[in-house]
């Protein structure tokens, strides 16, 4: 009964983790280009009262044994990787990424961060930065008197400029694709950062042999997160954490009862 009561908890531990990560995923449902988080699970070691295997008799083995668990374990929040809803902006510098991969930025301490929000501005000098300020790399600048910018499916920016009336390309969006976007790690602000298990980013050019998606001018990809799915996570979170607690409360019951019968 005392395992009982720390195997119950231990599901309670999971679930209260299970229904902060689906919290996080309805806090988000309205972020651009975020992804949406599932936490996986593993149960824990086992006790073997009798193992699997071992001899019975001289002759005999036993087949099943008797093993009993000791309650369940996080072990990693799996990114789903689906694409988001689009939303027409008819702001040219928002753009969206039709199938895989990132759009790379450069954070303030030097590191390349990678993003699948295209919520893009420009700053003072006319360089294209994220809303906090973080420049696209590569850098692209935009001439103060353009007066039409243009962002081609490949990443080809182009702008018209007063006194002609045909666009000049100023430069083109490179993106990064991952062998395993799974392994980035998140560091808020849309914002994810290589690691060993994501691999080394492949850079190349929208649309092309790499694997990289489109991009898509004036549209944003809205979060994949499905609410109505979340709620019911969140549902059968809270059974779930409900029937471990019934255990816990049968088995304090129980002892209760071995208690008084000692009296």
């Amino acid at each position: 009964m005392i395992r009982a009561l720390y195997t119950a908890a231990s599901g309670m531990t999971a679930q209260q983790l299970n229904l902060d990560n689906i919290a996080n995923n309805l806090a988000n449902s309205s972020t651009t280009g975020f992804q949406q988080r599932r936490l996986a699970f593993s149960d824990m070691l086992y006790q073997n009262t009798t193992s699997p295997g071992s001899a019975a008799t001289q002759q005999t083995t036993n087949a099943a044994g008797l093993q009993v668990g000791l309650g369940v374990r996080p072990t990693s929040t799996e990114t789903i990787q689906t694409q988001g809803d689009f939303n027409s902006t008819g702001n040219p510098l928002d753009l969206a990424i039709s199938g895989g991969g990132f759009f790379q930025v450069l954070l303030p301490n030097g590191q390349t961060g990678y993003s699948r929000s295209g919520s893009f501005h420009m700053d003072s000098t006319g360089n294209v930065v994220t809303a906090d300020g973080n420049p696209l790399q590569p850098a692209i600048t935009i001439p103060p008197d353009a007066t039409n910018i243009t962002i081609g499916s490949d990443g080809t920016v182009s702008v018209v400029q007063p006194g002609t009336t045909q666009s000049a390309q100023i430069g083109s969006i490179q993106m990064a694709l991952f062998v395993n976007p799974g392994g980035l790690n998140s560091v808020g602000n849309n914002i994810y950062l290589a690691t060993t298990a994501s691999g080394d980013p492949i850079i190349g050019t929208p649309g092309g042999s790499e694997g990289l998606g489109t991009i898509q001018q004036g549209t944003l990809e809205a979060s994949n997160v499905s609410v109505v799915d979340e709620f019911v996570e969140m549902i059968v979170a809270q059974r779930s954490y409900e029937s471990n607690s019934r255990v816990v409360k049968a088995a304090d019951e129980m002892m209760q009862q071995l208690n008084q019968l000692s009296q």
